[in-house]
């Protein structure tokens, strides 16, 4: 740290620089949900927010199994491998020993042939093996990020009826209109806390890509990223709306 720079202080200094903190996500998330449920507690918002901080808790542990290796497989795979080296050793030394009278060219290719055979099926097993680790911790990944893009599309659900024109000009709704009880200030409150839980919703996807970057889940994060970003601008832009037409704040 430089002379006469300030020192981080509070939540920021317990905040890594170069991968995200799981422990502090997830306390970013309950924190989030605190601040809904003062504010809303009797909306549904509340408990899409807690689900949120569910899925945080358990995606946070997964996305650390996910990063561990899977002894079993490798150990089982190394000793594929060591075996067919092991065959082509007993093969070379098998060669060097002395022949029967009645040996000939035939039982040599033959095996020859016997014990490539069986070199190709020890090492083909050990290749698949190996693949075992990486195919289970890949459909782990996307299926715990199609989770969460559902989760997505759900905060998205719920601020597609909040209309800041609504808010800002009251009156003229119909029998089928939803009931909109939220002042203006409160409304910018309930559309901000939906863009903060969608930018959540990719810090939590974005676990998986730093502890698995296999090319597919990183791909896949990277949509959800893109999928939270663009749900997120149209609530800025609703947003905005409510800011171009300050109102008070609640009593």
């Amino acid at each position: 740290m430089r002379v006469g720079a300030e020192r981080p202080h509070g939540d920021d200094a317990a905040v890594p620089c170069s991968q995200l903190d799981r422990a502090h996500l997830i306390a970013t998330v309950g924190r989030l949900h605190d601040r809904i449920r003062d504010r809303f507690p009797t909306a549904h918002l509340l408990v899409v927010v807690a689900e949120l901080r569910t899925l945080a808790e358990r995606h946070a542990a997964n996305s650390e199994r996910i990063r561990k290796p899977a002894w079993r497989l490798r150990v089982l795979s190394v000793t594929l491998l060591v075996a067919g080296i092991g065959l082509l050793a007993w093969l070379f030394l098998a060669s060097r020993v002395e022949r029967p009278a009645t040996w000939d060219w035939t039982d040599t290719l033959q095996q020859l042939e016997a014990a490539l055979s069986m070199l190709f099926f020890l090492g083909a097993g050990g290749v698949y093996v190996a693949s075992l680790e990486l195919r289970s911790k890949r459909r782990r990944c996307l299926q715990a990020l199609h989770e969460l893009r559902a989760l997505a599309h759900i905060v998205d659900l719920h601020q597609l009826t909040k209309d800041p024109d609504r808010a800002l000009h009251p009156g003229g709704d119909t029998e089928a209109s939803p009931e909109r009880t939220l002042t203006p200030f409160q409304l910018a409150r309930y559309l901000d806390y939906c863009s903060e839980m969608l930018s959540l919703v990719g810090k939590v996807a974005a676990l998986y890509a730093q502890d698995f970057p296999d090319p597919q889940a990183v791909d896949a994060v990277d949509d959800i990223e893109d999928l939270t970003t663009g749900l997120s601008r149209k609530i800025w832009q609703k947003i905005a709306i409510l800011s171009n037409h300050p109102s008070p704040g609640p009593a």
